[in-house]
């Protein structure tokens, strides 16, 4: 601006008026609020490209759940934002992180409330929502601020629940009653949802028996486009199964499933419910994270063989037990899905056996397997072994991700090891293989 606050022209500004519009369009992209508001003071055309409807399709917002002068500014820049450029958004993703006090959440109920609204009334183009990791099951959500956020949350997936193909509600933690509510909002007035990806991981809070809930099958059954499907195994049961292939048989490309240790996941699915499931919708490939759920006898139960498994994670960084072995799952289970595992990744504490040869094994008996991670008690020379597989054409791996624990203080002697292995292996590694090794303390 001039002297007189007047907007400077184009042609008083030397080579930045001559800035072709997919540059300037670029470098609006990476400012901020505050310094895109400052640019559009410049002139007439960054002004114009202000309001580029481009800028504005994708919005991450963040709240922290600290009390701060600087976080103070994100809940009013949110409302700020959804007023002035709420009608171009198309994606639209939010986080609380883990409020401390009730001030605080009642704070993001309020705002929530107001962007909520304010959203709904300008837009009918949005087609992804996220909201993740509230966590209202905690007490610092009052049973009042609770209600009033579920309140304003369902109003306005009634609005645009025709509109909306992609809800992640990922660790929302609610009741079987206050998530089947929810859910059941995006198909107001309507026999069905139009949502094709849903993301309801730790959606109920834990140790809850979904599966066993009429309420929440019926409300399944409206999803009749779903492509991809994020839960937990307590909610999977053989109503379930029969529901997704009757409704979205034709669709349904993706079921990711996570079994965590406080859920409940003792009920029996049957293989054929299963079965049916992937005769019926062909495209099908399930993945599962299982959550400090180790033990063979568990996983078997869930496991079928005939799941269309593609990938499979088991985490568990608990205290090493002697009564635990992790053998008969690398040697008797995981081998049944062999023709279909594609992912692999571990992450236990195995320091009572040795797993390395069980492990070799498995990974050269699953032919479609390009992805191995591992974090355990490793000799060193598995790595080498494993690369050797691959250098003869005896595995399919494409990336390699290698944590090896120890019981000692230093890892000097690993250390100078594995830089051998890279440097023996070096060719191999360079041509689009994704490799990594690491020794690590685990004192």
């Amino acid at each position: 601006m001039d002297e007189e606050g007047q907007l400077i022209q184009p042609q008083d500004q030397s080579c930045w008026a001559t800035l072709p519009d997919v540059c300037l369009h670029r470098i609006f992209w990476w400012l901020g609020d505050k310094d895109r508001s400052r640019a559009a003071l410049v002139c007439r055309r960054w002004n114009q490209m202000m309001y580029s409807a481009d800028l504005w399709r994708y919005r991450a917002i963040t709240f922290s759940g600290r009390h701060s002068r600087v976080h103070a500014y994100e809940f009013e820049s949110a409302v700020w934002y959804v007023k002035k450029f709420g009608r171009y958004l198309e994606h639209l993703e939010i986080k609380f992180l883990t409020p401390y006090s009730v001030v605080l959440t009642r704070k993001f109920q309020v705002t929530m409330q107001g962007l909520l609204s304010c959203l709904g009334k300008r837009n009918n183009r949005l087609k992804s929502l996220s909201i993740q990791y509230l966590e209202l099951d905690r007490l610092v959500w009052r049973n009042s601020i609770r209600s009033l956020f579920l309140k304003s949350l369902s109003s306005f997936l009634k609005k645009i629940g025709k509109h909306l193909d992609h809800l992640n509600l990922k660790g929302a933690r609610l009741t079987v009653e206050q998530g089947c509510h929810i859910l059941n909002s995006l198909s107001y007035l309507r026999t069905e949802s139009a949502v094709s990806e849903l993301n309801i991981e730790d959606y109920f809070s834990h140790r809850l028996a979904v599966y066993s809930s009429p309420q929440f099958n019926q409300t399944m059954a409206t999803f009749r486009n779903l492509v991809s499907l994020t839960l937990n195994y307590n909610c999977i049961s053989d109503e379930l199964l029969e529901n997704l292939g009757e409704n979205n048989a034709g669709t349904l490309w993706s079921m990711n499933i996570k079994c965590h240790a406080h859920d409940p996941h003792g009920q029996v699915v049957w293989g054929m419910s299963w079965a049916k499931l992937a005769r019926y919708a062909t495209k099908l490939k399930v993945n599962f994270i299982f959550d400090k759920v180790v033990k063979y006898e568990r996983l078997a139960r869930i496991l079928l063989q005939e799941i269309p498994i593609r990938s499979i994670s088991l985490r568990n960084c608990s205290f090493s037990n002697p009564d635990w072995s992790m053998k008969p799952t690398l040697t008797d289970l995981l081998p049944t899905f062999r023709h279909t595992l594609q992912k692999l990744s571990f992450e236990f504490n195995n320091n009572h056996e040795s797993l390395e040869e069980e492990l070799h094994l498995l990974i050269l008996s699953c032919r479609e397997l390009f992805y191995f991670n591992i974090w355990a008690f490793l000799d060193v020379n598995f790595v080498e072994q494993i690369l050797k597989s691959q250098e003869e054409g005896r595995c399919t791996l494409r990336t390699l991700k290698v944590r090896i624990y120890t019981n000692r203080y230093e890892t000097p002697e690993e250390d100078r090891t594995l830089r051998h292995i890279y440097r023996k292996y070096r060719k191999l590694i360079d041509s689009e293989f994704n490799y990594f090794s690491v020794a690590y303390c685990m004192t």
